[in-house]
């Protein structure tokens, strides 16, 4: 058995500062767990431990990123001070009860998958990284909790994602860094990717809906239509009322006729800033692992490799890369 390969892999990006302070006094890093877990699981060939034949793979991957991250942020010049992972509790939230058919098509996670999620989490805390879920909502609405706290109070955020429904988040004291490509996410990618700033995403995702998670949206209409519309009206609220205007027939019928679903669907991509906090700020403060429960974590996995590293202190581990998405 072999765990994730070793390369050596550029570090990241320091967290922007304010050079008018002394720095803020919260710098957080929010690790989107689910899309480590199916990154790892997708990326590497199946794993079992040698004791009894226990599926490992995505496990075995999950830590590599984990420790590479953590190697890579103490390297940083202003290492974060808090850093938590967040998962998603289940697959029922509040959007199921606002639309009956969100994500309902999708399938159920491999079985051999399926025993490595509570795997994933103590590994999680065996890294000295809190772990955090909450009933009822998203990984994605508990990251933007901490993301809009941490930024109202002064402080910095990293989203460690390539999530592209994150990306409203991005903006003042707010990036993500996806660690697949090493590349820092700020306006200008969010710009890229959807053809409008981070605070107009949510509009744009409105109209043109998500096949993935099965929101909608407007038939018919695109990212390159949604963007060109809100940047022409300004936001979503003044094209719907404004629908009549439109001189393209077919455009405007959709946006009058779909109206109430499109507002549905905002309700289903905007993130809920107000998700109550899992955890306290304070009790996401950077620690390090203790030694003798990450060995033995790492032992009962069978993961020597990845447990020689750590013990040496070193890094050096690239971690695998994702499958090719739309």
């Amino acid at each position: 058995m072999t765990d994730t390969p070793s390369a050596d892999a550029p570090p990241l990006p320091d967290l922007p500062r304010d050079n008018t302070q002394d720095g803020p006094a919260v710098r957080l890093y929010l690790v989107d767990g689910s899309g480590f877990i199916f990154r790892a699981f997708h990326a590497l060939p199946p794993l079992t431990r040698k004791s009894d034949g226990l599926p490992i793979g995505a496990v075995s991957g999950f830590c590599n990123m984990l420790w590479k991250l953590l190697v890579d942020m103490k390297a940083q010049t202003d290492a974060p001070t808090h850093l938590a992972v967040v998962f998603d509790h289940s697959e029922k939230t509040f959007r199921n009860k606002l639309y009956d058919k969100y994500k309902a098509h999708r399938p159920p996670p491999p079985e051999d998958l399926i025993p490595q999620f509570p795997l994933v989490r103590e590994a999680t805390l065996a890294f000295g990284v809190p772990s955090l879920e909450l009933p009822g909502y998203e990984a994605d609405d508990i990251i933007a909790a901490y993301a809009c706290k941490v930024r109202d109070m002064g402080g910095e955020v990293r989203i460690v994602s390539s999530d592209k429904d994150l990306m409203q988040l991005v903006g003042d004291r707010v990036s993500m860094l996806d660690t697949m490509k090493n590349l820092l996410i700020g306006p200008e990618q969010v710009m890229e990717k959807f053809g409008v700033a981070p605070n107009r995403v949510v509009d744009v995702q409105s109209l043109c809906g998500d096949s993935v998670d099965n929101v909608p949206g407007a038939p018919g209409i695109g990212i390159k239509t949604a963007a060109l519309l809100i940047n022409e009206y300004g936001d979503l609220d003044t094209l719907l009322a404004r629908a009549g205007e439109i001189k393209q027939d077919k455009r405007r019928q959709t946006l009058i006729d779909f109206a109430d679903q499109i507002r549905l669907s905002r309700q289903l991509v905007q993130l809920d800033c107000d998700t109550p906090l899992p955890s306290p700020i304070d009790d996401l403060k950077v620690a390090d692992p203790t030694a003798e429960v990450l060995a033995a974590f790492l032992e009962e996995m069978g993961l020597h490799t990845l447990g020689r590293r750590v013990a040496s202190g070193g890094g050096g581990t690239r971690a695998p890369a994702a499958p090719a998405t739309p």
